[in-house]
């Protein structure tokens, strides 16, 4: 299996680094590259004066419209010169209650979302919605870029955050492809509870799984020190000189982790490399 069909959507100009890291991982997979130009209306028609919302409306969606056209016209002229890359763009308008809907269908037939993270100071004001679209509707394995980008070489050593939950379960396999050609997988699992359906041996059956596909798995079973499970992964992260991080999105519900906090929002947040996630 490879990623052979690769979504990115943008709903901002600050977003050709995104593509850019999508292109050239769409190349080194040797894939196609869909590309999703958003115009999103972000109107909340319940407040304007009594007869005035047809017109408000209209004039919020000419801009989406024309914000949504404005992309795929940069992206077709920043890639016009890529040669050895095979990609589409389309452009589309939602309201902000339809990207899911949206973005979701394109997600459904792609093998692979590459977006920027949709959390943190530099986030665009729709990559959250986007996000959550490509896993929630789209069922997507979803490569969230930090602010740096994508590194130009394929990762060589790649943690797994393994907390023996089916959203983990699923990110593992979806990013095999990527898992087979590193140099060394780490399955990383942080204070692995007793009465665990692993109980004695944390991570032995997901190695064995690995191993039999060729993938070079080694076990590191840690204790919590830091405040957050994040902050414990980042810190091995940096420790291992990782250069990807895969796990389970939103083992919570999205609203708890808007709240009160999760590991996937905060691992979004204060990430330095990329992270594959899936559910």
């Amino acid at each position: 299996m490879a990623y052979k069909t690769i979504l990115t959507a943008l709903s901002d100009p600050r977003q050709i680094p995104q593509l850019d890291a999508a292109a050239s991982l769409a190349v080194r997979e040797d894939g196609h590259l869909n590309i999703l130009c958003l115009g999103v209306d972000h109107s909340q028609t319940g407040y304007y004066f009594p007869g005035g919302t047809p017109y408000a409306f209209q004039e919020a969606i000419d801009s989406a419209m024309e914000q949504a056209e404005s992309l795929e016209s940069t992206v077709r002229q920043h890639l016009a010169s890529a040669s050895d890359l095979r990609w589409s763009v389309e452009s589309a308008v939602a309201q902000i209650g339809g990207v899911a809907s949206l973005v979701g269908m394109r997600a459904r037939f792609s093998d692979l979302a590459v977006l920027d993270r949709p959390y943190g100071k530099d986030a665009t004001p729709d990559a959250e919605s986007v996000v959550e679209a490509a896993l929630f509707e789209g069922g997507c394995p979803v490569l969230v870029l930090p602010q740096s980008g994508l590194p130009p070489e394929p990762p060589q050593r790649i943690i797994v955050a393994w907390n023996q939950s089916t959203e983990a379960l699923v990110a593992v396999r979806r990013a095999l492809p990527l898992l087979k050609t590193a140099e060394t997988v780490e399955i990383t699992i942080i204070d692995p509870g007793r009465g665990g359906p692993e109980r004695s041996d944390p991570g032995g059956a997901l190695t064995q799984m690995l191993t039999r596909h060729g993938v070079r798995a080694e076990i590191a079973v840690l204790a919590r020190t830091a405040p957050t499970t994040s902050d414990e992964l980042a810190r091995r992260a940096a420790e291992v000189g990782a250069d990807m991080i895969v796990m389970g999105a939103y083992g919570h519900s999205r609203f708890r982790e808007a709240i009160l906090g999760g590991t996937t929002r905060n691992m979004l947040e204060k990430a330095s490399i990329p992270v594959l996630m899936a559910r």
